[in-house]
């Protein structure tokens, strides 16, 4: 079509680009729109600009992340190409090592939830390794088994705030102690863990659950075996931080506990879980990426995970990533457990 301008000249508008660029976007809308909200590409919740996100995204990119993770940490240990480093040693004097697997396991997860949940905040263990790589996956709703509760959800994203332990127990992995190895991830909704998600790369197992909705068929097999009598507990601690644990242990529950040693944080809570220990103890500081989703999968189960002092921890944002204050795990009788720890810290003082 031809139009004349204000010079009397003749401007010739082509439309074609034009027809052509509105039947892409379109298409492209189609596309999106025609997707279960669970399925749509990663790319859809960069383009959405309000400040909610669904909680039942969050459950299934929470499982996917820790089971991608896993699956570089097997990779790695297959190869065995660890490529190992020290980043220091922790206040026991034990190394800290870092392999191949933490980093390639943090790429995987964190990368792969901030392009889903771009405004929630996001902290894993391995926060300073920079990732050469981009990676991302799209929502799968068919890791939630069949019977899941999961409810469509909103909360507010800036009130979420995500961690990410890439893989806990590494020292281990380095010694082939591989039942200890986990991948982890937690949901906190205002500093309260409300997902927790605990992977066992090597028996591919994996412990979830949303408290207040619904748990893996996994955990729940684990919490149906026979509960043990808390009148005889058994405390698991850590190998790596033994003595000092032993000796609060002994102190607090008397010379004839029985102490069930073991590494990393979130194959301890699911000792307790499958009553293997009747309580897990730990005395000196501990990051929240190692605590937070043994915190949420006990609290789904009606237990606690506190402080020595019994506070609550908080997984906020603005709140240190270091738990300072010991804790004290358990799924019956924690109130009883805190009495014990009072009274011996009582008497400590006292001296």
């Amino acid at each position: 079509r031809k139009e004349p301008n204000m010079n009397g000249r003749i401007i010739r508008i082509n439309r074609v680009p034009a027809a052509i660029t509105a039947i892409l976007l379109t298409i492209m809308l189609v596309y999106f729109l025609n997707f279960h909200t669970d399925e749509r590409p990663a790319i859809y919740g960069m383009l959405r600009s309000d400040d909610k996100v669904d909680m039942r995204k969050l459950l299934i990119a929470s499982i996917q992340a820790a089971q991608r993770g896993g699956l570089e940490v097997l990779d790695v240990a297959r190869t065995r190409q660890l490529k190992e480093r020290s980043k220091g040693k922790t206040l026991e004097g034990v190394n800290d090592p870092f392999t191949d697997a933490d980093g390639r396991s943090h790429c995987v997860m964190k990368q792969g939830l901030k392009r889903i949940f771009p405004r929630v905040h996001i902290f894993s263990e391995e926060d300073k390794e920079h990732c050469a790589h981009a990676h991302s996956f799209d929502l799968d709703p068919t890791v939630l088994h069949e019977t899941a509760s999961v409810p469509d959800l909103a909360v507010t994203a800036q009130d979420v705030t995500i961690w990410v332990d890439p893989l806990d127990a590494t020292k281990e992995y380095t010694e082939e102690l591989y039942d200890y190895v986990t991948t982890m991830v937690c949901v906190a909704v205002a500093g309260r863990p409300v997902i927790g998600v605990i992977h066992s790369p090597f028996s591919g197992e994996t412990a979830w659950a949303w408290v207040g909705h619904s748990r893996s068929e996994y955990l729940d097999e684990l919490y149906r075996k026979p509960r043990l009598d808390a009148a005889e507990p058994i405390i698991t601690v850590s190998r790596s931080h033994t003595a000092a644990a032993k000796d609060v242990a002994r102190q607090v529950f008397g010379e004839q506990v029985s102490l069930l040693t073991a590494a990393g944080a979130g194959y301890k809570v699911l000792q307790v879980v499958a009553s293997n220990a009747t309580a897990y103890l730990h005395t000196s500081i501990i990051k929240k990426w190692d605590i937070c989703a043994g915190d949420a999968i006990l609290r789904a189960l009606n237990g606690a995970m506190t402080t020595l002092k019994g506070d609550p921890i908080n997984y906020g944002p603005n709140e240190s990533p270091v738990n300072k204050e010991g804790l004290i795990a358990s799924l019956d009788a924690h109130g009883e457990y805190l009495e014990r720890l009072s009274k011996y810290s009582n008497d400590h003082k006292l001296r």
